[in-house]
This record gives C-alpha cells, sequence and structure tokens, in this order.
C-alpha cells in the first residue's frame, strides 16, 4: 500500500512516516520543507521524498497512491493569525485541492488532519457530534476543510477526519510551541514553567506516536467503519486543566513547581471525549503526559534536541519565512 503524506517532515509526519516504513508501507512525501530537511535525512533511501506546495504541486504525484494523509498546513492558532488569509489560502483551499486531486487519480482513501481546537470554548465534555465553535483562522480553515472534504466522500472515495488533542513528546521535527514541551523546555533553560494566563482552561492531550497510530488504525479499518466518519484522537484521562498540568509535569522531573503567567487569559477550553476511537477502532494510547515530557527532558539532557534552535517554535520561525509562504 502506498502512502502520500503532505507535510510529512512535520512534527506528526515525521514520526508517522518512520512508523509506517517500519510496518512495510511505501511511503511519499511532500513538503516545502520551511524547517529544513534534518527531519527526513535518514528515511531518503527508504522513502520518496518531493520538495512542493500543496497549491500547485504536480497531480502526477498521485499516480499509484492508496490513501494521502493530509497534514500540510500552517501549523497552530497563533501562526494562522500572522496572516489569516494566507492561512486560508493554505489551509483549507490548498488542502481541498489536494482531495479533489486525490479523488480524481483514484486514490482510495484521503484522511484529514484535523484538530480538537474546532471546538473552540465550550462547557461539558464534547464528542464527534457537539456543536463546532472554532475561535481562529487556523481552527476554521479546519471545519471549512471537513465539510468540503466529506461532500467529496463516497463508496470508491473514503474520507475521514482525526481531530486530535494537542500533541506532546520527542520527534524528529521538534516543536516547542506545544503546550507540554514548552513546559518541559522551560523548566530545561529556567527552572520555571511559563503558563498562559488564567490556568483554568481545558485541553486534551495525546502523544505524537499514539496519534501517528491513530493514522495507521484508520489506513487498516474497514472502509465502511470509517467512510464519512470523524474521530477524536486522545484519551478521557488526558484532559487537563492548563496550571494543574504543569505542576503534574514538574512533579514528573522531579523538579520543583516555579511558574511564570504570560499572555492574555486563553479564549480556548475545552475538554473532549475521546470513547468513539476506542470502541470503533480499539485506539487506547500508550504514553502518558508523565513519560513524555521525560522523553523530551533527557534528549535536551542529552543534547539530542537544541533549547536554542528557532525553528521549535513554529510562530517565530513563520515571523522569519512569512514572504516564503505566500510564493
Amino acid at each position: 500500500m502506498k502512502i502520500l503524506i503532505t507535510g510529512g517532515a512535520g512534527y506528526i509526519g515525521s514520526m508517522l512516516s518512520r512508523m509506517l516504513l517500519e510496518k512495510g508501507y511505501e511511503v511519499k512525501i511532500l513538503d516545502r520543507f520551511f524547517f529544513g530537511k534534518d527531519s527526513v535525512k535518514d528515511i531518503e533511501d527508504r522513502a520518496e521524498i518531493f520538495e512542493g506546495d500543496i497549491r500547485n504541486f504536480e497531480p502526477t504525484l498521485l499516480k499509484g497512491v492508496d490513501a494521502v494523509i493530509d497534514m500540510a498546513a500552517i501549523s497552530n492558532d497563533p501562526s494562522g493569525e500572522l496572516d489569516p488569509n494566507l492561512t486560508l489560502e493554505i489551509n483549507y483551499k490548498g488542502r481541498v485541492r489536494v482531495a479533489k486531486l486525490a479523488k480524481k487519480y483514484k486514490v482510495k482513501r484521503y484522511i484529514l488532519a484535523s484538530s480538537c481546537s474546532v471546538y473552540g470554548f465550550q462547557e461539558g465534555i464534547l464528542n464527534e457530534s457537539s456543536e463546532v465553535n472554532p475561535l481562529t483562522t487556523y481552527a476554521k480553515a479546519n471545519v471549512l476543510w471537513e465539510n468540503e472534504a466529506f461532500r467529496l466522500a463516497n463508496k470508491n472515495f473514503c474520507v475521514t477526519s482525526l481531530r486530535q488533542a494537542t500533541c506532546y513528546g520527542f520527534s524528529y521535527r521538534m516543536r516547542f510551541d506545544l503546550a507540554i514541551n514548552g513546559m518541559v523546555l522551560g523548566l530545561f533553560k529556567d527552572g520555571k514553567v511559563f503558563i498562559m494566563k488564567d490556568g483554568t482552561q481545558w485541553r486534551p492531550f495525546v502523544h505524537v506516536k499514539d496519534t501517528s497510530e491513530a493514522f495507521i488504525k484508520v489506513l487498516e479499518a474497514e472502509e465502511e467503519i470509517v467512510n464519512k466518519q470523524i474521530f477524536n484522537v486522545g484519551s478521557n484521562d488526558q484532559n487537563f486543566q492548563i496550571f494543574s498540568l504543569a505542576k503534574l509535569i514538574s512533579e514528573s522531573l522531579d523538579l520543583e513547581f516555579n511558574y511564570e503567567w504570560y499572555g492574555s487569559p486563553d479564549k480556548r477550553s475545552y475538554r473532549v471525549d475521546f470513547s468513539k476511537i476506542e470502541k470503533v477502532l480499539g485506539f487506547k494510547p500508550k504514553f502518558t503526559p508523565r513519560e513524555g515530557a521525560k522523553e523530551v527532558f533527557e534528549a535536551l539532557k542529552s543534547r539530542v534536541l537544541d533549547p536554542t534552535d528557532l525553528r521549535t517554535i513554529t510562530v517565530k520561525w513563520y515571523k522569519n519565512i512569512i514572504d516564503k509562504l505566500k510564493i
């Protein structure tokens, strides 16, 4: 089975591509490599790697592809607000182009890498049938993309959306702008956690290896149980309030809990129900924030990860290359 991963050199894509290769899948990666090619250097001899943009790549790249996992995007809420029109152009229109071309080229499955951020701010525990409330351009683009992609689905074109919780853990294209990873970096560099006000906001979390496994579960499931379906990706016991999570991360590293507030009160807060993906696909995360924090901390201590690498803070790096993104 041949898989095309758009954004395959990114934080999740670089992990997922390796896991697919280990399982014997043929892998194609399409990426613009704005963060460099380090994340795919060691798999260049095992995967087909193409530098290109989802807005204008040569469609023949889809020939012979059995499934597309569409991950290419301007990632996260702050980055999406740097240029909202550009975010919609890439994250919505660009990915819809991928979906339409995939259907045209007889690709059997199309999997959307969506986000639980579409729930925005809501009380209670939210499942796949809950109303969405996208508060940012990034979240709005995900909703628009989901809606249009699902309209393409039929018995010959299986479409599935995975709304992922906030990821954490070591990956080959590292990100420290994700909550848990950022907390670990703060403790490593400054001896304290930087917490976005006011700390009561809820977020669901999932390890990058676990969310990658969820994509594989969908690939390997019978089409009739995943076609036109949305799955929240995470686990019910990994919904945390941010202040409590910061304490947990400090404790897991056996470090004193020191913290500093930053920013305005977060307008996003949501708790998510992940029962559906466990019931339908048998998906159960293997990793916890404690394990993920230790993993990242050890990678920093051993200098596998560079705490000063600007590329690990997505919004800062995008600010440097915003003109290139518009090309």
